[in-house]
């Protein structure tokens, strides 16, 4: 249930940030289902004491490999309310294709400097739930 709750709370979270960044962003298109733009909502659960270890590790080191890797952030958000708000982080991606999200992401997980930035970081294990999509043609993203 918490699962679910979650995977829904991060969606509409992602769609509000959406009508709220609506022209905000340059060159943001709608995807078709032909496999152009595609986004990744992902979902972080640290384990105990592990939630500021994994935003600093965001923050000084993986944006960064990101966009070396060709992985575009649109958002990051935290939750506010407890038990989430205590160990779950939410970032946004887009990409070009679910290819190029593919390339993307075996390129990002081959980069020793990305491997030995997680190793030092301490954030140990974490959860992750990913879930791809495109934008429908009501999307205030579009």
């Amino acid at each position: 249930m918490l699962k679910n709750l979650l995977a829904t709370s991060a969606l509409v979270t992602a769609f509000a940030l959406g009508y709220l960044l609506r022209g905000a962003l340059p060159g943001e298109t709608v995807a078709s289902a032909q496999g152009n733009k595609v986004y990744e909502l992902r979902t972080y659960t640290a384990g105990e004491g592990k939630l500021d270890l994994l935003h600093a590790r965001f923050r000084n080191h993986t944006l960064g490999f990101f966009k070396k890797h060709g992985l575009t952030s649109v958002f990051y958000g935290k939750p506010l309310d407890t038990p989430l708000s205590q160990n779950t982080m939410l970032y946004l991606l887009s990409y070009p294709n679910r290819e190029a999200a593919k390339k993307s992401w075996e390129s990002f997980r081959a980069d020793a400097g990305w491997t030995k930035a997680r190793e030092e970081s301490g954030v140990g294990q974490v959860k992750i739930d990913s879930v791809y999509f495109e934008m429908t043609d009501y999307s205030p993203m579009k």
